[in-house]
């Protein structure tokens, strides 16, 4: 699927070849998913390996690379330095970003050519989607939206927070997704002030706000969205802080565009919850990037200085959390282009009442 993109990776580079071996950079290269294998690319080779569980599958899945199946006993750092050999490669650069120290110096150590960090070449690939990459995210959320349209009429005064994660779950995977791109937060009342707070026993009760920050995964493709509903009814300061955080959201919307930094995204969405008074009660950052990784480049925060790429996807999540009282989040998926964004949540986001 993207050996040309990574072949021309090597133009120029101070490497003679690269080496995947996450598991997130072996489903981006080979399209295909494994717990295990390694890909790698020269001028002269392409080849991914993998062992007995998945070899298989993977000759009937990947194209673009060579499959070759790791004997039983054999190591991959063998297997590579066979190619190393036969290509006469002096140089191969690692998964610096993305292994651990210890992965990489073993590695390193194991290769008989000369180990060199990749850097943010791989990164750079991603974070531009393809259609098909689009289309897979889409799918994604619209498998989402369905679970909401429906855990909607399970949210009321009784079932506790598991319950709604829990059917959130189920509903995900049986209208089509392959696996939860994380474990939905269910938070109700005085838990949603928690921004990333954990499903519990407690039982919704009339007058909470109920966040629910959920996606799943279609064809290795996360999908990621938030809505905060609330049941029976609201105070005014309820109603305040929810349209508060919906002027962000939008605020931010309309600043994101390629060449725009994620930071005056982040900022223009900041301005609406300070002028509010809300401001120190917004303690994340607006958004990130979303792909294989439910938290990729690029940053759509206050540490966000690098121009946001036409053709990233990227999240709208601001909120406003009050300790001990109540919590609003909002959040939506936008595929930023040249002179704004598309929004590719369709859920509603004006407040609910249950």
């Amino acid at each position: 699927m993207r050996k040309q993109e990574l072949a021309a990776m090597l133009q120029g580079a101070p490497y003679d070849a690269l080496m995947l071996t996450s598991e997130v950079a072996r489903r981006y290269a080979t399209g295909f998913h494994s717990s295990a294998g390694a890909v790698y690319l020269s001028a002269k080779q392409a080849v991914f390996y993998t062992d007995f569980r998945y070899a298989e599958a993977a000759r009937c899945a990947v194209t673009d690379f060579e499959v070759r199946e790791l004997g039983s006993g054999a190591s991959y750092a063998a297997a590579v330095n066979e190619l190393i050999a036969q290509d006469g490669v002096k140089t191969v650069a690692l998964e610096d970003k993305a292994l651990t120290y210890a992965a990489y110096t073993a590695w390193a150590d194991s290769l008989s050519a000369t180990a060199v960090r990749l850097g943010d070449g791989l990164e750079k690939l991603r974070v531009c989607k393809s259609d098909e990459e689009v289309g897979q995210i889409v799918a994604a959320q619209r498998i989402a939206e369905q679970a909401f349209d429906e855990i909607r009429n399970a949210i009321k005064p009784g079932v506790s927070e598991k319950e709604i994660a829990a059917r959130l779950t189920y509903l995900m995977l049986h209208y089509g997704a392959e696996n939860l791109s994380f474990d939905p937060i269910v938070v109700s009342g005085a838990n949603s002030s928690k921004p990333h707070g954990v499903p519990t026993d407690k039982p919704i009760e009339a007058g909470d706000f109920v966040t629910m920050d959920f996606g799943c995964i279609v064809g290795g493709y996360c999908s990621d969205m938030t809505r905060t509903v609330a049941v029976g009814h609201v105070t005014d300061e309820m109603q305040t802080v929810y349209d508060t955080v919906l002027h962000a959201q939008l605020a931010g919307i309309a600043c994101c565009k390629a060449g725009v930094t994620g930071r005056a995204v982040d900022a223009a969405a900041r301005r609406v919850i300070e002028q509010a008074g809300y401001g120190e009660a917004f303690g994340h950052g607006f958004g990130h990037g979303v792909g294989l990784e439910i938290h990729e480049a690029p940053a759509v925060s206050s540490r966000g200085q690098s121009p946001l790429p036409a053709g990233s996807i990227v999240t709208a999540e601001p909120g406003i959390y009050l300790p001990g009282r109540f919590g609003v989040r909002i959040e939506d998926m936008l595929y930023v282009i040249e002179d704004g964004c598309i929004n590719l949540t369709e859920a509603p986001k004006q407040l609910m009442i249950l």
